[in-house]
């Protein structure tokens, strides 16, 4: 990542500690949308890291990564900030949230403004737990050691990305209800069950073609990324499902989330059906259009492609559309493609 710095992030020690400082019921008194007795009394939650994060209070001065955003707000908990690895108006994962009255605290990897963190008086911090990297969303490598400084303002806690969306987007349920969510909202009910029926369609598409063979990938100018299943719970949801996602032989070295295939050998693998990573699409697909061997890979050659949700889905109505999305690519794809 480019070097990035903040010359006001020097004042950022004196506001942490006003911010410490602060009564909670300071804290409270801007949220207009929990009582007292909302929120009094211990709070505590089991976070992806196995560790239990335990606060005197039930949090409601919230700031999350864009993504977890996401996932709380579809069980009522609106964040007052968020701040996100890309436009957010753009991101497939958040382009479709009503942000309105939430502070944007970032929109590039890495890149957090702590220091307008630190005049909202959060007291809780949410992301995602990357179990290979030891770290919730926001405090991986390659992320600022000053925008790092954010764990320093509240406890930090979230769900793990382990081996399945569903479990990730059930963990967010069971965050939210700590928090007060509306878990009894219509809306909640009806996103299950459109989730329920689009798992049951994609899971009997994939019962009629059980050859039909598929490989997630994401194009650069410099090379084809191809995912490892293991660390993408979607992936390892697809192939739970019957399709069958393609393993990659030979994960990079220190980050395995991939094998990164130059496009010279862009033909190590040869699957029925191409999962083009979305967070870029689709102009990261006009950039392998224009490398020669990119048609060596039949499935492209085929123009069998479909997008792929990389690492963003958060809610049952998301999951549910990309599913919808992925099951009429399963219906409509070769699965003797390749032989």
């Amino acid at each position: 990542m480019k070097p990035h710095s903040k010359p006001a992030v020097r004042r950022l020690s004196v506001l942490v500690a006003a911010l410490l400082a602060l009564s909670f019921s300071a804290a409270c008194s801007a949220d207009s949308s929990s009582s007292a007795d909302d929120t009094s009394g211990p709070w505590a939650f089991v976070d992806g890291s196995g560790e239990t994060v335990e606060v005197d209070h039930t949090p409601t001065r919230i700031i999350a990564h864009a993504y977890a955003a996401a996932a709380l707000m579809s069980f009522g908990i609106k964040p007052i900030a968020v701040w996100a690895d890309s436009d957010v108006t753009t991101d497939p994962g958040t382009k479709d949230l009503d942000l309105s009255g939430v502070e944007i605290l970032g929109e590039t990897f890495g890149e957090i403004d702590v220091e307008k963190a630190a005049s909202l008086r959060p007291d809780l911090i949410v992301g995602d737990w990357w179990p290979v990297e030891n770290a919730h969303s926001g405090f991986e490598a390659g992320v600022e050691e000053e925008s790092k400084k954010l764990a320093d303002l509240a406890p930090v806690v979230g769900p793990s990305q382990g081996d399945s969306i569903v479990e990730l987007i059930e963990g967010y349920e069971k965050l939210a209800a700590s928090l007060g969510g509306k878990l009894d909202d219509p809306t909640v009910a009806a996103n299950k069950q459109r989730f329920e029926t689009a798992r049951s369609n994609f899971t009997q598409a994939t019962a009629a073609k059980p050859g039909l063979t598929a490989l997630a990938v994401s194009p650069t100018t410099d090379g084809l990324a191809v995912a490892v299943p293991k660390y993408a719970p979607e992936l390892l949801d697809f192939q739970s499902w019957g399709l069958k996602v393609v393993d990659p032989e030979r994960p990079d070295e220190g980050f395995p989330y991939w094998e990164t295939l130059s496009w010279e050998n862009a033909d190590r693998y040869q699957p029925d059906l191409l999962l083009i990573d979305d967070r870029s699409y689709p102009a990261n697909l006009d950039d392998a259009k224009k490398q020669p061997s990119w048609t060596s890979v039949a499935a492209a050659k085929a123009d069998a492609v479909v997008p792929w949700p990389a690492y963003w889905l958060h809610t049952y109505s998301d999951y549910a559309s990309q599913l919808e999305q992925l099951t009429a690519a399963v219906q409509s794809a070769n699965a003797d493609l390749v032989g």
